[in-house]
């Protein structure tokens, strides 16, 4: 494959999630009257909603392909992508049964914002413009609280049976994790072969401003959504 195709074929992806973020936790009639109506455990459906519910959460996705961009070493993406785990399988878990409710659209557009932070380290933009850089891993694990809140909120508008919570909720977790590795190695398989052409660098800066864009979008849209319906 050409550099040509993979710029292509990465900046199209990017630019999807960009049109996609303003649904970015929407939830199909399907997997809606599933939750409203489902009574005890169901393990393997909950797996299946979370790993199809991350695939489609642009935004998360969104904020880890800003933390991986920059990481080469196999070491470092597992312990910076094992900090956005704890985080949000942390405040997945605590909020959905300690019943914490958080308004989504705000919870929403803190995740926006966790995109353009990502997008604007990325750039080198804190030790450029503040002289300064924030710890990454902190940011990360932080950041990933708030995801998970995220997910936690949408659990909480559908008032399904709390028999079987908890596994349900494990099984919505692991499910989260499946399709948070799917993705990621889809991600880093386009970018390892990225990496190795000159335009890397070169186009990096357009990626990540794009990253930004996709977060700025969100944003606008979670505090327009925030301000009118809440």
């Amino acid at each position: 494959m050409t550099i040509k195709k993979i710029l292509a074929v990465f900046i199209t992806l990017l630019c999807c999630c960009i049109w996609q973020t303003v649904q970015a936790h929407g939830v199909d009639d399907d997997t809606q009257a599933f939750l409203s109506g489902n009574s005890g455990i169901a393990f393997g459906p909950f797996l299946y909603i979370g790993a199809k519910h991350m695939l489609t959460g642009y935004d998360h996705l969104l904020f880890l392909v800003g933390v991986i961009f920059f990481l080469y070493r196999t070491k470092e993406i597992l312990l910076y992508v094992s900090f956005f785990t704890i985080g949000h399988s942390t405040t997945l878990l605590l909020g959905v049964l300690a019943d914490m409710s958080v308004n989504a659209y705000l919870i929403d557009a803190i995740i926006a914002l966790s995109i353009v932070y990502k997008g604007f380290d990325n750039l080198g933009g804190f030790k450029r413009f503040f002289g300064t850089q924030p710890n990454t891993k902190a940011a990360v694990l932080i950041f990933g609280l708030f995801h998970g809140f995220g997910l936690a909120t949408k659990l909480q508008e559908f008032k399904f049976d709390r028999d079987g919570l908890v596994a349900n909720l494990i099984g919505f977790n692991i499910g989260v994790e499946i399709g948070q590795f799917i993705a990621l190695a889809l991600v880093l398989s386009l970018i390892a072969v990225w990496r190795k052409k000159r335009s890397f660098l070169k186009f990096s800066t357009l990626t990540n401003t794009l990253l930004m864009a996709a977060g700025f979008a969100l944003l606008g849209y979670q505090l327009t959504g925030y301000f009118l319906y809440r």
